[in-house]
């Protein structure tokens, strides 16, 4: 069964350019690397300079394991780290 992901993410004021630059990076890592990855995808809010959401589907869980394993997915992520005004909220979703 597919999984969907929703991460909400808040970033700091004046760091905008820099977490898409990075995230920009990652995102084709996961095109090039991870064939169990369906969509991965950044959407800014339209009411919010700040708020940014994710959309990812993966294959299963194993796809999800291995794209948190993955070199790249923990040194971008610790990349945008001071760029995050807080903690992603997560939703974990089944596909039907």
């Amino acid at each position: 069964m597919a999984i969907g992901i929703i991460a909400t993410l808040e970033i700091k004021p004046g760091s905008q350019a820099e977490f898409e630059q990075i995230f920009t990076e990652l995102s084709a890592e996961v095109r090039a690397n991870e064939p169990g990855n369906h969509f991965y995808a950044l959407h800014k809010s339209r009411t919010s300079d700040t708020t940014y959401v994710v959309l990812e589907q993966y294959e299963d869980q194993a796809a999800l394991e291995a794209h948190n394993g993955t070199e790249y997915f923990k040194r971008l992520g610790a990349a945008m780290g001071p760029h995050m005004a807080g903690r992603p909220n997560i939703e974990l979703l089944d596909a039907v």
